[in-house]
Parts: structure tokens; sequence; C-alpha cells
């Protein structure tokens, strides 16, 4: 039997949070990087406390902006995706495919191709 080589992967603390990882994902996928607060609480499933939470760690990690103004006497939050924040969302999809591919390949190698 091989010996197992160690996996060490660069995996950012900040997106690996399942509420951050979605937040960033939802503003990464979409066609516009610019969401309103009321939506990503909405689509995302999240309370507003929470959500609340989750975006100002993400944007003192500086991942994303938070805007805030007046629609029609009410105000509103607008949450945009920075170009940091998408360069990490890519950095640490690119780890957790990395981490994927060797714990497929060490699967691959204790059982066999069987496929």
């Amino acid at each position: 039997m091989a010996a197992r080589e160690r996996i060490q992967p660069s995996i950012d603390k900040v997106i690996h949070e399942r509420a951050r990882l979605l937040i960033l994902s939802y503003l990464a996928a979409g066609e516009h990087r610019k969401v309103p607060f009321l939506e990503l609480k909405e689509k995302l499933d999240l309370t507003a406390g929470n959500l609340s939470i989750q975006l100002r760690n993400l944007e003192e990690a500086g991942y994303l902006k938070i805007e805030k103004r007046i629609a029609g006497r009410k105000p509103a939050t607008d949450v945009v995706l920075t170009p940091e924040g998408m360069k990490a969302l890519n950095e640490y999809l690119s780890e957790m495919e990395k981490l994927i591919q060797s714990v497929k390949e060490a699967g691959d190698g204790d059982r066999g191709s069987k496929r």
C-alpha cells in the first residue's frame, strides 16, 4: 500500500463558512454583481441578522462593498462584489478543486479504477 501524501490546501477561512460562500457565489454567478440586501436575504434563505454579520465579515476582508441609499424615502442597501472578492473566490474554488481531485485520485488508487 502506497504512503498517503499529506493534503494541505490553502483554504480561505473567510470564504469557507457556508453563508459567506453562498453570498459570494450568488454575487459572482449573477448577471449583475450589485444585488439588493433583500434579494440576498430571500434567495439565500438567511435571516437579516445573520446576513448582516456575514456581509460585514466579507466587507472587512475587502471581498464586497456595501452601498446604502434612499429609494422612495426608504433606506436601501446594495451589495457589490469587488474585484478582490472575485479573485479570492476563484482562488478558493481552485483550491477546492485540487482537494477534490486529490481525494478522487487517492480513492482510485486504493480501489482500482472500476468505473
